[in-house]
């Protein structure tokens, strides 16, 4: 099972050339919704006036080593790590669903466009498309149950869901259809097959075409906000209060 190339299943119903289509069209999906949500939400222009701004409020000029190095850190403190998470928790559940999703994604665009129909795909594609899987789905449904504010903080139920939630369940949706996707497919019970990969097409669709009203372009905007945030606080531009115990908020 977690040897074999779950997307051959797929061959059956459908030509190899439908799921390339579609990962094109996904792709196609989200920088559009990207730059729709840039201009829908004036994101652009806010970074932009935000820049300037620090700019002219600055009290010290970096160097380009100093950006460069700036950068850095904070791509792999806030980005690689999720260190802006002070909640172990949530760190850990971030970080299991940005890099299983990851590793899902590729090596779901290398075995769909790779080995479409090949039984000799290399048996460490899909074992780490179901690594990267469950990745996901650990770190997901933790989150969805145990870590999301309204849960944990206000005592809500997990099942009363808003939009910002559409995310999450999306993914959730999507990748839980993956895997049980590959298992029916090993009953070779053709519609129920073809069901469960009609479902698994339409919450990723939903994923990957809902990223204006989603949140799925926070994924893009965290390390620009990141690392001008780190940048202002370096150069003395930051309106933002320093934290009692002397630290950096982004430290």
């Amino acid at each position: 099972m977690f040897t074999d190339n779950p997307f051959i299943a797929a061959t059956d119903f459908l030509p190899p050339r439908f799921m390339q289509a579609y990962l094109v069209l996904m792709v196609l999906a989200v920088v559009s919704g990207t730059l729709f949500d840039l201009y829908h939400k004036r994101s652009a222009r806010f970074f932009a006036q935000q820049r300037r701004r620090s700019r002219a409020a600055a009290t010290r000029q970096l160097s380009g080593a100093d950006r460069v190095a700036i950068a850095a850190r904070t791509l792999v403190n806030e980005v690689a790590i999720s260190g802006e998470f002070c909640n172990r928790s949530r760190r850990i559940s971030h970080v299991l669903m940005s890099y299983g999703f990851v590793l899902y994604l590729i090596t779901t665009i290398v075995m769909v466009f790779a080995y479409p129909a090949d039984p000799a795909t290399p048996v460490v594609l899909p074992a780490l498309w179901n690594i990267g899987a469950l990745m996901v789905l650990i770190g997901g449904y933790w989150f969805f149950f145990f870590l999301r504010v309204d849960v944990a903080q206000e005592r809500r139920p997990p099942w009363r869901l808003v939009r910002a939630d559409l995310f999450i369940v999306s993914l959730l949706a999507s990748v839980t259809f993956a895997i049980l996707f590959e298992l029916v497919a090993l009953l070779q019970n053709l519609t129920a097959t073809r069901l469960v990969f009609g479902i698994y097409l339409v919450f990723t669709t939903l994923l990957f075409g809902a990223v204006p009203w989603s949140k799925f372009a926070h994924m893009f905007y965290k390390p620009v906000v990141a690392v001008q945030r780190r940048m202002e606080e370096a150069d003395g531009s930051s309106s933002l209060p320093t934290p009692a115990d002397g630290r950096s908020e982004w430290g």
